[in-house]
């Protein structure tokens, strides 16, 4: 019964499908040994396909708070897969780059990011992911004006 009240419940199944997918990515980048996070791969990956992005644009973009960003940031700093670069306005603002360190494991890990995304998504259409996709995205744009962020 309460399985049947949960089910149907939009928010709690985004919630649970969430929480799987990142509890498969991160057991997958564990065991590939991967020596990142799946979080920490998407602020590489974002740094790389954005370069010379600022940390509170990587906040807008991932809707994760400044510490979190901060944190992944100065693990991908000590793990020299990233390196801050000075904006010339004199201010203490940085534009984050990638090394080649980091364009690395982005190559190491796309592959089973590739595999991991056809996992999830095997046994289901172009069509039912495009609506889903599109689905979504309304869901997102329905909440994203009405909620204060603390980015």
């Amino acid at each position: 019964m309460i399985k049947d009240i949960i089910k149907d419940r939009i928010g709690t199944i985004i919630y649970v499908v969430g929480n799987l997918v990142r509890g498969l990515s991160s057991q997958t980048f564990s065991q590939r040994n991967f020596g990142i996070t799946p979080e920490q791969y998407l602020i590489l990956l974002l740094i790389i396909e954005n370069e010379g992005v600022y940390q509170r644009q990587m906040c807008e973009i991932t809707l994760k708070d400044r510490a979190n960003v901060a944190r992944i940031v100065k693990i991908l700093l000590q793990k020299g897969l990233i390196q801050k670069k000075i904006h010339s306005n004199g201010r203490r603002i940085y534009k984050i780059i990638a090394t080649q360190k980091g364009k690395d494991i982005i190559k190491l890990i796309e592959k089973s990011d590739i595999e991991l995304r056809k996992f999830i998504t095997r046994d289901i259409s172009d069509e039912e992911l495009e609506i889903t996709k599109r689905t979504l995205e309304k869901i997102k744009a329905n909440i994203i004006d009405n909620i204060k962020l603390q980015i």
